[in-house]
């Protein structure tokens, strides 16, 4: 067993008790990453859109996106019951509560209407924000891993840890296992694919991959991750992640095979 690294969840203290905390600091960092990533990629094809200008001007709304569709998405599939007879609740991120699936769900919107109202693919832009999201994906593992929250399984592996959430029992650090595979691995293959100009200009494909990728990562680590206490286990042997990621499993094959096909067909 390994020792739990105990880290204050507030980097910078204001008070004794308030403070910037390192969870903001995850999301100012993977915004701030994947807006100059971003703006790497626009420039190895220019004259295309979108520009380094579209990535300026939708990063706010991104932002806007992410908040608003990961806080709706964690109330309506993590814990329904609870806001819907405290209402008064559901604006209190600071409480903790933002589902990924639902912040995927308020990017795509705003994708879509950006994309509309400037009049290029949206599955172009789409591509860019897949290639950059897993940096917000890390940090984001990262600081739930300083919190302590959304740890693993019991477990007798020798790098189990004992969470001060989590009862006496040594878990999975499974939200390291999430940073490595939900960060790393797949901010590295859409690295490595972004750097081709042929998959670069099959619109949709990135993004596709990102989607399949995304869906098949959280889809394992949800094997070692402690279900959500209000919800627990479903169809007794998985998890509200699981579930969510399948549809996103089975879309991103869709795009990526409907992305080669009009590829093709152009």
């Amino acid at each position: 067993m390994i020792p739990y690294p105990k880290i204050d969840p507030i980097a910078i203290h204001f008070t004794a008790k308030y403070g910037i905390r390192w969870y903001a600091l995850a999301y100012l960092t993977g915004f701030l990453g994947g807006w100059y990533y971003a703006g790497r990629l626009t420039d190895r094809d220019p004259g295309r859109r979108p520009n380094r200008e579209d990535i300026d001007n939708v990063l706010p709304l991104l932002v806007l996106g992410v908040i608003l569709g990961g806080r709706t998405g964690y109330v309506l599939f993590y814990n329904f019951d609870y806001y819907m007879a405290h209402p008064l609740r559901i604006p209190a991120i600071w409480e903790g509560g933002m589902s990924f699936h639902g912040g995927l769900l308020g990017v795509a919107a705003v994708v879509l209407l950006y994309a509309r109202k400037h009049k290029f693919s949206p599955w172009a832009l789409g591509d860019i924000l897949a290639c950059v999201t897993p940096i917000g994906l890390f940090f984001g593992r990262i600081a739930n891993f300083i919190n302590g929250e959304l740890f693993g399984r019991v477990s007798t592996v020798p790098w189990a840890m004992v969470f001060p959430q989590g009862g006496p029992w040594p878990r999975h650090p499974s939200q390291l296992y999430e940073a490595f595979l939900e960060g790393i691995c797949l901010f590295t293959v859409l690295y490595l694919a972004a750097r081709k100009e042929s998959v670069r200009h099959t619109e949709g494909l990135l993004f596709g991959m990102f989607v399949t990728g995304y869906g098949l990562c959280r889809f394992l680590v949800e094997f070692f991750r402690e279900p959500d206490p209000q919800i627990g286990f479903i169809f007794q042997y998985f998890t509200m992640g699981q579930l969510l990621s399948l549809p996103m499993i089975v879309a991103g094959l869709y795009i990526v095979r409907y992305a080669r096909k009009r590829k093709t067909k152009a």
